[in-house]
């Protein structure tokens, strides 16, 4: 008899491939990996040497320790997390994260039909995945896998913005009550919904998705 963890990861396994197959039907360069080490070394070899790479705010991506990886191989990197900056300055490097030459990022939710759900507070992030002439790399945990868009906006709603809000001590109710209330907060962090049912036209768009739970 298998183990538990042979029987969980040959179901991850099983669906990856299927949110794999719906993403390329859709226009995505998709891949599953099973772990994140994989799934680091998949990105380092989608970005050119010299490439400059937009980091917007993903804590996949800083979990897979790709912005040291990157920097220990000479990369210029962009991001606007961590760092004291002007209001003036944080405005420009927003614009320079999707400027550069790669976008690296994570999404809020996959669904089984192969489209990419996201919502932001500033809109940063989603207008750079809608648009730009750069090319584009999602790393997605298995444990954003969605039924359909609806699930995934409940699920952003209801798992990954109370848990932004705890790690950015934002004061937001679903911060104290674990879940949305829909609220009205001046800090609000859920203003704009993007669904990418298709790569949008032109772009070079990239997924990886990985048979662990990363990010929020």
């Amino acid at each position: 008899m298998s183990s538990w963890d042979d029987v969980r990861k040959e179901y991850y396994r099983r669906l990856g491939a299927s949110v794999t197959k719906a993403l390329e039907g859709n226009g995505f360069k998709a891949r599953y990996v099973e772990t994140g080490n994989a799934a680091r070394e998949a990105v380092l070899e989608l970005i050119p040497p010299g490439a400059s790479v937009g980091i917007p705010g993903s804590v996949t991506i800083r979990e897979l320790g790709l912005p040291e990886a990157l920097e220990s191989r000479g990369h210029k990197i962009f991001h606007h997390w961590g760092v004291s900056l002007s209001p003036e300055e944080r405005a420009k490097r927003l614009m320079d994260e999707n400027a550069s030459d790669v976008l690296l990022t994570s999404s809020n939710a996959v669904t089984l039909d192969g489209i990419l759900v996201n919502i932001d507070g500033s809109g940063n992030r989603v207008s750079g995945m809608a648009w730009a002439s750069n090319r584009i790399i999602f790393v997605v945990g298995i444990n954003k896998v969605c039924r359909d868009v609806e699930s995934a906006i409940q699920r952003i709603r209801d798992v990954a913005t109370p848990m932004n809000a705890i790690r950015l001590n934002t004061n937001v109710p679903c911060k104290s009550v674990g879940h949305c209330v829909n609220c009205n907060s001046p800090e609000r962090l859920c203003r704009a919904v993007l669904t990418l049912e298709r790569v949008p036209t032109g772009r070079d768009a990239h997924v990886i998705l990985v048979g662990e739970a990363l990010g929020y």
